[in-house]
């Protein structure tokens, strides 16, 4: 279901909230992130609606967005922003090109292959929301995989849409794998976990912010696992971005504008104050059923090595490096068996980025610990 988010009835409950000092409702719609918005006197019928589908459910991941809603960020720029679950990044990016979504969160890379496809629908990132990719390998270190040569021979397993799983031939050159001596084994997404814990396979493929979470969830500690990280072998690959189709960015480029600055707000956001934005996410939990430890396991992996990076510390957030992502497109075309190599401008602009210096990753001294 749509989740619809009025700005004056959102800033009158988060302060009925925090002037009761009490816990997060995981039932409530949104998040309780404390924050006196200047929206709290706009008029929401002159709001532009913008309707956003996530990656797949609701996560810590998606905190910024949630905080940049509850802290009527969005309001303040104009907008009305809804949103609804995804069920993975390609699913998503294949809606947001019919037209049923305005923007999506997903990455790049599906979206390319997308693009060749639908060459009337195409979709571009106007925002990079996570510095680098999550894509990995990952084993329990019983099984004595202590380095990506250490695959040779071994049985993978993964859903045959992974993306990591399309990426590993380009993954297993680099790292110097024989690819066709390995095995593979498909499965659901939810039994991916169960079937590396059950021993039925050796290692997976997938997100580690999927992957660790439950992982960990199912009874093992960090130490327990082993993780290949693409980034860290050669396949330096950006994360997810916030996607939209060329036309409806071409007809509205204020309201791309708009909801880039705003969401780097949550995202700043998020950044100095992680506990706060995991709160939100927790209370907007309609369902219940969000589990907080996997939930910040989740968002410290994001922190660590998605959202704080050298580069994005260099150029801002939102930004990427035209000669890294040609590279990753590039083994995109070779992993994915593209027909053509698109070039940078074909999937990814920055006209719609405000400033830099309003985009920045806020300084070490003002970032609390996440908890």
């Amino acid at each position: 279901m749509m989740k619809r988010f009025s700005s004056l009835l959102l800033v009158a409950s988060i302060a009925l909230l925090y002037g009761c000092n009490s816990q997060p409702n995981a039932s409530a719609p949104s998040g309780t992130a404390p924050a006196a918005s200047p929206a709290a006197n706009a008029d929401t019928k002159n709001l532009k609606d913008v309707r956003v589908q996530l990656s797949f459910l609701m996560q810590s991941l998606d905190a910024p967005l949630i905080v940049a809603i509850n802290k009527g960020y969005f309001a303040e720029e104009g907008l009305n922003v809804s949103f609804e679950r995804g069920f993975g990044n390609s699913d998503t990016i294949s809606k947001l090109g019919t037209g049923k979504f305005d923007l999506a969160f997903s990455d790049m890379y599906n979206a390319l292959d997308f693009n060749e496809k639908n060459p009337n629908d195409k979709i571009m990132a106007v925002a990079v929301t996570q510095s680098r990719a999550p894509f990995a390998i990952l084993s329990l270190k019983d099984k004595n995989i202590n380095s990506p040569k250490d695959l040779n021979g071994k049985n993978l397993g993964a859903p045959a849409g992974d993306g990591p799983r399309k990426l590993f031939p380009v993954f297993a050159k680099a790292t110097g794998v024989d690819a066709g001596s390995v095995n593979w084994t498909t499965m659901e997404p939810k039994l991916r976990e169960t079937f590396l814990l059950q021993g039925k396979v050796d290692a997976i493929s997938g997100f580690s912010t999927s992957a660790l979470p439950s992982l960990l969830k199912g009874g093992k500690k960090m130490e327990d696992i082993n993780v290949f990280y693409y980034t860290d072998n050669g396949m330096d690959f950006y994360g997810n971005a916030i996607l939209t189709r060329a036309d409806f960015a071409e007809k509205n480029p204020d309201t791309v504008k708009a909801f880039v600055k705003a969401y780097m707000r949550g995202l700043q956001d998020v950044i100095k104050d992680p506990g706060a934005g995991l709160d939100a996410v927790m209370a907007a939990d309609q369902s219940k059923l969000m589990d907080r430890e996997a939930e910040k396991v989740r968002l410290k992996i994001a922190l660590e090595r998605m959202f704080i990076t050298p580069e994005a510390e260099i150029i801002g957030l939102g930004a990427i490096d035209s000669t890294r992502l040609e590279k990753t497109i590039q083994q995109t075309v070779e992993g994915f068996g593209l027909k053509s190599a698109p070039k940078v401008a074909d999937i990814y602009t920055d006209k719609f980025l405000p400033a830099k210096e309003v985009r920045q990753i806020p300084a070490q001294g003002d970032r609390k610990p996440l908890s």
